[in-house]
């Protein structure tokens, strides 16, 4: 919820002062009085959320019907609703807040125009939206300003999460079935990662590798909270899983810290790839899961960065030699009490 609530409070802000802005710059200035400027600065911040609400609906479970289309249909879908909705809310507040009945010549000569404009308008933000979703929007930002056009050396944290038992459910269930169960646990807990500022590196196969800047801000261990909070999401809809798929996903993860070497690889699609020890070893850790019979695995070296919460028990697992590794790492174990 805190997640909608933030950027709804900052388009609202955004979109009064939109109005605000609008009033001063292209309004006639004979109305420029307080009673003006706030029925403009109201109409900025409702159109405002009104486009907001449709982009909410768009991204939410409940359009899930839409994003079987193909992206060229969808796209125009998305923009021709938010074109009348956004039209729709300004005309309505134009009538609510000035008391201006709107004239039929208006709305037939300049209404189309307005719906048109803000057609396209939508179309080229989502066209931007749907690009940052598949590429990401900090891979988009730095590939843009080139900050990894050379190797550079980051501290990161790490979380490897995989789907337990995705193979056998492949012969199960078949394939086509399994990469529904994918598709619909990826867009599940997806929330939880955002919402604890995870940034999702890459899916691979039944695997989503989660990234974290390692800094002050990761002393709370967010990424742990990350991962009960998959759980709790998952658990949450364990309903829906079992009356569509028979069978509630359970899954583990492997949580390390370090330095990794971030680079923008590919020419004809262009990526920004991980290198290093930590990510071996956080992808080795998360193997090990399995090996032990435990959920969640971290190193060591992460929990020297965080002061894990009361509600978290600790098991040391000892030093373990990871696969294709000469040097032992310190495991640990990490549940939930109660």
């Amino acid at each position: 919820m805190r997640g909608v609530i933030r950027p709804t409070v900052v388009l609202a802000i955004i979109g009064l002062l939109g109005g605000v802005a609008y009033r001063y710059f292209i309004d006639d200035p004979t109305e420029a009085t307080p009673s003006y400027y706030l029925r403009s600065s109201l109409h900025g911040m409702g159109i405002t959320l009104a486009a907001w609400g449709v982009h909410l609906y768009f991204t939410s479970r409940r359009s899930e019907w839409i994003s079987k289309w193909p992206l060229l249909m969808d796209l125009a879908v998305r923009s021709a609703t938010m074109a009348i909705v956004v039209a729709s809310a300004a005309l309505v507040l134009q009538v609510a807040l000035y008391w201006e009945w709107i004239e039929t010549k208006w709305l037939i000569d300049q209404f189309p125009i307005v719906v048109a404009f803000s057609f396209f308008a939508s179309l080229l933000v989502l066209s931007i939206f749907e690009l940052t979703r598949l590429v990401g929007s900090r891979v988009l930002f730095n590939v843009a300003l080139g900050r990894y056009r050379s190797p550079v050396r980051e501290a990161r944290v790490l979380m490897f999460l995989d789907l337990a038992g995705s193979t056998s459910l492949a012969e199960t269930m078949g394939e086509l079935r399994v990469q529904g169960l994918l598709t619909r646990f990826f867009f599940d807990i997806d929330g939880a990662i955002v919402a604890h500022g995870g940034e999702v590196h890459a899916y691979v196969g039944d695997e989503v590798i989660v990234t974290w800047p390692l800094d002050d801000r990761m002393s709370a261990g967010r990424c742990i909270d990350c991962f009960f909070a998959i759980a709790d999401s998952i658990a949450q809809k364990a309903d829906v899983y079992r009356q569509e798929f028979g069978m509630v996903p359970s899954f583990r993860a492997g949580l390390h810290a370090g330095h990794v070497v971030i680079s923008e690889c590919g020419s004809s699609r262009r990526q920004l790839a991980y290198f290093g020890d930590t990510v071996n070893v956080t992808a080795r850790l998360q193997e090990h899961c399995k090996e032990v019979g435990r959920n969640l695995l971290v190193s060591s070296d992460l929990l020297r960065h965080m002061k894990l919460k009361p509600v978290f028990a600790v098991e040391a697992l000892g030093k373990v030699r990871l696969r294709g590794r000469a040097a032992a790492i310190e495991v640990f174990a990490i549940e939930r009490r109660g």
